[in-house]
């Protein structure tokens, strides 16, 4: 009866490791220097966290320990490969990777971004991805440019 328990629990614990891959976006993995760092650094943790899951004696809590980890590892390994440094823009004159644009919307409201890589965006901490619609919509523009963003106009204030 005990073996029958244990292949349930195998099986059952089989199916919570093997975890999908994080999607990767189909877009260039473009980071700043600091973006690549934090890949790395994420990519260490990860690595650390599967190597305490290895010492795990139960077979079974060690796969289910080391299933997250190892799905990031596979992650954050193939986004460090792939990552491409785009040096802080050497001009304030348009929005470009790396630039922090300040831009007023018609309510009044102003806001503040560094546009970056995907991984490293975020936006509570005032970062948004390069590939996001308002990143896209103010790259390339300058101090007093206007866009439309879903039916409301941003104006750029600030670009450094």
């Amino acid at each position: 009866m005990s073996v029958a328990f244990a292949k349930e629990d195998s099986a059952e614990t089989a199916s919570e490791t093997l975890l999908p891959d994080r999607p990767v976006s189909p877009h260039p993995n473009l980071v700043t220097e600091a973006g690549l760092q934090a890949l790395e650094s994420e990519l260490h943790q990860a690595r650390e966290a599967y190597e305490t899951a290895q010492k795990i004696e139960d077979v079974n809590e060690r796969r289910r320990q080391a299933a997250i980890p190892l799905r990031d590892m596979r992650y954050f390994a193939a986004r460090v490969r792939t990552a491409q440094v785009i040096p802080n823009p050497t001009s304030t004159d348009t929005v470009a990777f790396g630039s922090t644009v300040t831009f007023r919307r018609d309510d009044g409201r102003v806001q503040k971004y560094r546009i970056v890589g995907e991984d490293e965006a975020d936006p509570k901490a005032g970062s948004i991805s390069f590939v996001s619609p308002v990143a896209r919509l103010l790259m390339g523009k300058a101090v007093g440019d206007e866009v439309d963003a879903s039916g409301q106009k941003l104006e750029i204030i600030s670009i450094s």
